[in-house]
Order: structure tokens, then sequence, then C-alpha cells
């Protein structure tokens, strides 16, 4: 229930965190979107994980321990609520870049996934450094 109550509240305030010209350009691809979204309800609720296909199962793992993680996202002052944020979203992405090097069968997504970690660990560290550094 926690979870959702995060993602709940950072629905609320993600047009406020999306305002650069190129974030407001960007659309999420109509062939993304699954018989899960359609319907809005993107909290889960009455959708059965027993259902869920192993990597799907672990993509979900994944995303509620990121999920837990934004709340860093709250901090009061703007710097370190982004650095915390950023380190709970990319942390999110190396989980599911760990799960298509698992699952996955295509070179060039794989290819991607491990770029996806090698890079966004190094960001992971120097935000990291940076928090610990900086923070108050």
């Amino acid at each position: 229930m926690n979870t959702i109550r995060t993602l709940v509240a950072l629905a609320a305030i993600a047009p406020a965190l999306a305002t650069s010209a190129a974030a407001q350009q960007m659309t999420y691809p109509d062939k993304c979107r699954s018989e899960m979204s359609s319907g809005g309800d993107m909290s889960m609720q009455g959708h059965q994980m027993s259902g869920m296909a192993e990597f799907q199962k672990e993509s979900m793992d994944g995303m509620k321990a990121m999920n837990m993680n934004m709340i860093g996202m709250m901090k009061k002052d703007a710097d370190v609520a982004f650095a915390c944020g950023m380190i709970a979203h990319h942390m999110g992405a190396i989980s599911m870049a760990k799960v298509e090097l698992k699952y996955g069968d295509n070179a060039e997504t794989k290819a991607k996934a491990q770029k996806i970690i090698d890079d966004q660990t190094k960001e992971i560290k120097e935000l990291t450094t940076w928090v610990e550094k900086e923070a108050k």
C-alpha cells in the first residue's frame, strides 16, 4: 500500500518535474502500452502477479524497490532531491537491465542492457559521492 501511495504522490508532482522543452516533447510509445495500462490503473490493483511470466515478476520487484527509494525526491534541497531521485531511478534501470540480460534473446537489447548497467552504475557512484559530500 505504501508503494501505491508513493506512486500516487509521484504522479501528482510529475508534471512539475517535466518542465524542460525536451521532456515535454517526449511521449510514451503506443507500442509500449499494454492491456494492463489501457484502463488507466497503473497501480496493479486487481492484477494477479501469479499470472505473470518470471521476467515480468522480477521486473516488477525491481520497480517496487526503486519506488520505495524515490521518496528521496522529497528532500527540501532541490539539488539533493534530484541526486537522490536519479540514484533511485538508475537503480531501477539497472534492475530492469539485469532482467533483460537474464531472460532476453535479442543481441541488440542485451547490449543496450549491459551499457545501461555500466553507464548508470558509474553515475550512481558519482551521485552518491556528491550526496555524501554536499547534502546537509
